[in-house]
């Protein structure tokens, strides 16, 4: 089964704003919340939670609430399934 083109470059989109790309390599060093995000990137919560959102809808995140907190990661199976699909693509 090929992969849609257009959900493909949905993700490589997503990947190619610097906000999000920011967002992304935080989660390398553990999940974080819309606070603490913020606070590093130095970004208001609008913002951030903006971009939290196309991530997510990109599944390239994931987030579990935690009271009326939401902890967000990277979904760890999204950088894989973005290089398989380009690689059936070629």
């Amino acid at each position: 089964m090929k992969p849609d083109v257009r959900e493909l470059s949905r993700g490589f989109s997503l990947l190619s704003d610097p906000t999000q790309l920011g967002i992304l390599r935080l989660f390398a060093k553990g999940p974080r919340n819309v606070k603490a995000l913020c606070k590093t990137l130095r970004l208001k919560q609008p913002t951030v939670s903006h971009h939290l959102g196309l991530l997510r809808m990109g599944r390239l995140v994931n987030g579990v609430h935690r009271g009326k907190v939401v902890i967000y990661t990277a979904d760890k199976a999204a950088p894989k399934g973005l290089a398989s699909n380009l690689a059936a693509m070629i």
